[in-house]
């Protein structure tokens, strides 16, 4: 229905994010992040991101709705991101956001993680076109999809990662290199003063035979580890700033290879990047230089909505709430390994079995 205030929960992986829309336009949001908490580790810790949620969440609805200048009781339905993501950490946001709607009297929408990645573009730019090509990069995801009503018709996948995605692939990369977590903002930081035609590092999965939207990036950080390594063995240290450009261009040269070619093929005018590797530098200006070329409209969301937060989940609530879709069922629950089909995400839990 027009003119309901959505409140989106996210809390898949590090980062504790409430939103608030109301007909396609964000009036406000907060954020807390664990991240530190998991550096010294190298990677995201379950548990720790879990009780970072349990501590976070009270505060940042609270200072999502104070800086939309709302009050609970204006809000007029919930949704919450119900998977893919750890589990633990997912619980925790179901719990809180089934509380809210609960105790509010309003319905409660369970949302795809990655739907709310492609939804966050229109907070920025307005409904999507119909049909669009979304390439979606991310920690744990690389995916090339074809969309068109996002609230009503299913995702069509053209093509997926088939071992590391982007995201992993500079994290695990970035470890090797001796930078720190997380790894795609270090190396892009790194990159800026190196030469990305330094090392001749392989573009996976563009061969003629190959499928030609699918990726694997798993091979391209077994590369950088073997460039790193033969320094290391002559007791040298490698030219860092060279490993991380050539990395970085490889990685860029292949998702926007294969999403401008996944629009030339399908016919499709725009081309929407998102996800927390949309924000790097070099796939940004790779994918607009190859869009202008080809005629292609590009659409990325600004940087503060391409990683995981909440106002990306709550546009998904609103387009579903708008759209008329169903709420979800009492008995909601989570699913850690989600595949994305749909925007709306309502898996149920298994009831108990019986005693004899």
């Amino acid at each position: 229905m027009a003119g309901t205030v959505v409140l989106g929960i996210e809390s898949s992986c590090d980062e504790t994010g409430a939103g608030l829309v109301r007909d396609g336009r964000l009036l406000g949001q907060a954020l807390a992040s664990s991240m530190e908490e998991h550096a010294r580790f190298g990677g995201v810790v379950p548990e720790i991101a879990a009780r970072a949620h349990l501590e976070a969440f009270t505060p940042v609805v609270r200072e999502a709705l104070d800086r939309a200048g709302l009050r609970p009781a204006d809000v007029g339905a919930v949704a919450v991101t119900t998977g893919p993501g750890l589990s633990g950490a997912l619980q925790v946001g179901l719990a809180g956001a089934k509380t809210l709607a609960h105790s509010l009297g309003v319905p409660l929408y369970g949302v795809h993680h990655l739907a709310g990645h492609v939804a966050a573009d229109t907070l920025e730019h307005g409904p999507l076109p119909d049909p669009c090509v979304v390439l979606i990069v991310s920690g744990g995801h690389t995916s090339l999809l074809l969309v068109r009503d996002l609230a009503r018709d299913p995702v069509v996948h053209l093509g997926d990662t088939l071992d590391d995605a982007a995201g992993e692939c500079f994290d695990k990369a970035a470890r090797l290199f001796g930078l720190p977590y997380p790894g795609g903002p270090a190396i892009d930081r790194v990159a800026r003063e190196g030469d990305p035609g330094a090392v001749a590092f392989p573009r996976p999965l563009t061969g003629p035979r190959d499928d030609p939207y699918a990726f694997s990036f798993s091979g391209l950080k077994t590369a950088a580890a073997r460039w790193a390594e033969r320094y290391r063995a002559r007791g040298e240290r490698p030219p860092l700033a060279d490993g991380a450009a050539s990395l970085q261009e490889a990685v860029a040269d292949v998702l926007t290879r294969k999403a401008v070619a996944a629009c030339r093929e399908h016919g499709v005018g725009t081309l929407v990047v998102v996800g927390g590797v949309a924000a790097n530098s070099r796939v940004r200006a790779l994918a607009e230089e190859r869009c202008r070329a080809a005629g292609i409209a590009l659409r990325v969301p600004p940087l503060r909505l391409c990683t995981d937060n909440g106002a990306m989940i709550a546009a998904v609530g609103d387009l579903l709430v708008r759209a008329g879709a169903a709420p979800a069922p009492l008995d909601l629950s989570v699913d850690p390994s989600a595949p994305l089909e749909y925007a709306a995400l309502h898996p149920v839990g298994r009831a108990a079995p019986a005693l004899v």
